[in-house]
């Protein structure tokens, strides 16, 4: 297990949200902060500290990415022509770890990045072991057939907790998933609310 992997709840209860909608998140039971101090009142957050929240919850929604790889894929949302936001959160999608996670070949976004990193999925044929690798519109991820009885991969598939959403095209009984198309913020199936206008915001002042 990962760190970050056995930090994830972590994750949930800094931001006082199930990000991921799981039901097994702390925050059903508990809705303050982890740690000794995680019970005090809450104060009023400054635009500042919603904007900083903001991007916490975005950057720990794709497990817990840092903040070189996360600025690094904000500049480029910001090079590309059109709305920033949109093309930050489109951008995420196309991680290779993020396409896995959502075709629910895997339970969770943390396992999703070991799977790729452990080499058991292909991109059109070829093995990718790159958890940030750019999926580009019609590109097809697969998992490879010597790990398509773990039982990760079983466990995920039988799940009633997700449904795939419409810009990745999944036949399960192959375990093959199509990227179709860069999806805008309304399609993408967040547990919570995301706000990368407000990434925008914060990055832009700092």
């Amino acid at each position: 297990m990962t760190k970050r992997t056995s930090a994830k709840y972590k994750i949930d209860r800094r931001m006082g949200e199930n990000i991921w909608g799981r039901p097994k998140s702390p925050v059903n039971k508990r809705e303050y902060g982890p740690g000794q101090h995680g019970q005090r009142r809450k104060s009023k957050l400054s635009d500042f500290g919603t904007q900083l929240r903001a991007k916490q919850k975005l950057k720990g929604y794709y497990g817990d990415l840092t903040e070189k790889q996360f600025r690094r894929i904000y500049a480029e949302a910001e090079r590309i022509r059109g709305d920033t936001g949109e093309n930050l959160i489109g951008l995420l999608e196309r991680r290779l770890d993020a396409i896995v996670y959502r075709a629910k070949f895997v339970p969770t976004i943390f396992s999703a990045r070991q799977f790729v990193n452990h080499g058991h999925v292909t991109v059109n044929g070829k093995r990718v072991n790159i958890a940030s690798y750019q999926v580009k519109p019609g590109d097809v991820v697969q998992v490879r057939e010597r790990s398509r009885q773990l039982a990760i991969v079983l466990e995920a598939i039988g799940s009633p907790e997700r449904d795939v959403p419409e810009y990745i095209s999944v036949d399960h009984s192959k375990l093959t998933a199509e990227f179709v198309r860069a999806p805008s913020l309304s399609d993408v199936p967040y547990a919570v609310m995301m706000e990368p206008n407000l990434v925008v915001e914060y990055y832009a002042k700092n």
